[in-house]
């Protein structure tokens, strides 16, 4: 099946606008039996210590913003959805975070970072703009900086509705009935890490249950 990748992406961005108000409540439920994977990912996080400023790449509502903000000197959250920023500005009231709103694919920074950190983006980047991607990220580094990212591994633990797994695309629900396409791309930790090297990356990814994390530099 031949998708169109920018159109994919703009049905992406409108997905994620429209669930901007129920995503906490879906991604994080009572009763969780995979909180505990998720507290492993926000310590080793804070273990990496993301200080100096602070890049943060689809920010959404804010779940990592504020811990990158304990730690910062100053934090600039991006998202293309002015509704999750909305958000993300409310819960983290902090006014060392800036908001910004662009289209990832398509942005350039209009400064250097010391830290670019994306919690759960990567999978919704498609093959075809992963190299893109990453040099995005190298050009928000400063000499030194380092990347820090958390997502979803190729797990099993659950199943996406597949619209084509090999091109890495799902069909999401809202609790509206609402069915949106989105990119899904599970990655292996150590197939990732090796993908980085090839690109002139430093990286090491480490996965716990369905999650991993993994710090990057050049």
């Amino acid at each position: 099946m031949v998708h169109d990748e920018r159109r994919l992406l703009d049905e992406q961005v409108r997905y994620y606008q429209a669930r901007a108000a129920e995503y906490d409540t879906t991604t994080t439920p009572a009763g969780d039996l995979f909180a505990p994977h998720g507290d492993a990912t926000r310590a080793a996080l804070r273990a990496f210590e993301p200080v100096g400023d602070v890049l943060e790449l689809a920010a959404g509502t804010g779940q990592w913003t504020r811990i990158l903000a304990e730690h910062a000197t100053t934090v600039t959250a991006v998202d293309a959805s002015p509704e999750m920023l909305e958000i993300n500005r409310a819960k983290v009231a902090d006014p060392t975070v800036r908001y910004l709103v662009a289209d990832l694919f398509a942005w350039k920074p209009p400064q250097d970072y010391d830290v670019v950190f994306f919690g759960f983006f990567l999978s919704h980047v498609p093959p075809g703009h992963f190299d893109a991607f990453w040099s995005l990220v190298a050009r928000c580094l400063r000499p030194g900086g380092r990347a820090f990212f958390v997502d979803e591994r190729d797990h099993g633990a659950w199943n996406e509705d597949w619209a084509d797994r090999p091109a890495g695309v799902v069909h999401r629900t809202l609790v509206d009935g609402s069915q949106h396409r989105a990119v899904k791309v599970l990655w292996r930790p150590d197939d990732l890490a090796s993908r980085l090297a090839d690109l002139g990356w430093d990286a090491s990814v480490t996965g716990a249950g369905p999650f991993y994390w993994g710090r990057a530099s050049r």
